[in-house]
């Protein structure tokens, strides 16, 4: 006789829900445990870290491209830790200090390196 796969996935569900609710206590009482949650601990704390730079770059650089007195696309941008590196070659030294000026004014950047980004004249 066959099941409908509504009633599997009922019960798979169930089962992977009881599971959990149950292995939490065990897991907290069991000291050998504790260093497993400590790893899992500090890799989400990087994975957030490289989130975030994910998000500076990424916030820089489309404040880069909506900015009409920037030539967005020439300029390349990377982040570690909230520090911005902007190279590449723009115009003008006013349009090298406006993207450095942009890119310090992004929430999380902790400071701008643009010893790479030079200008044309």
């Amino acid at each position: 006789m066959k099941k409908p796969i509504k009633h599997f996935v009922v019960t798979t569900l169930t089962a992977t829900a009881m599971g959990l609710v149950l292995a939490g206590p065990v897991m907290a009482a069991n000291p050998a445990l504790q260093p497993t949650l400590l790893a899992a601990n500090e890799t989400m704390e990087h994975a957030e870290d490289a989130v975030t730079d994910t998000w500076i770059t990424s916030k820089v650089k489309s404040t880069f491209l909506a900015d009409t007195s920037l030539s967005g696309i020439d300029i390349k941008v990377e982040t570690n830790k909230g520090v911005v590196a902007l190279s590449g070659v723009v115009a003008t030294d006013a349009e090298r200090d406006l993207a450095i000026a942009k890119a310090g004014e992004i929430k999380g950047v902790a400071a701008v390196s643009a010893e790479a980004l030079k200008t044309a004249e």
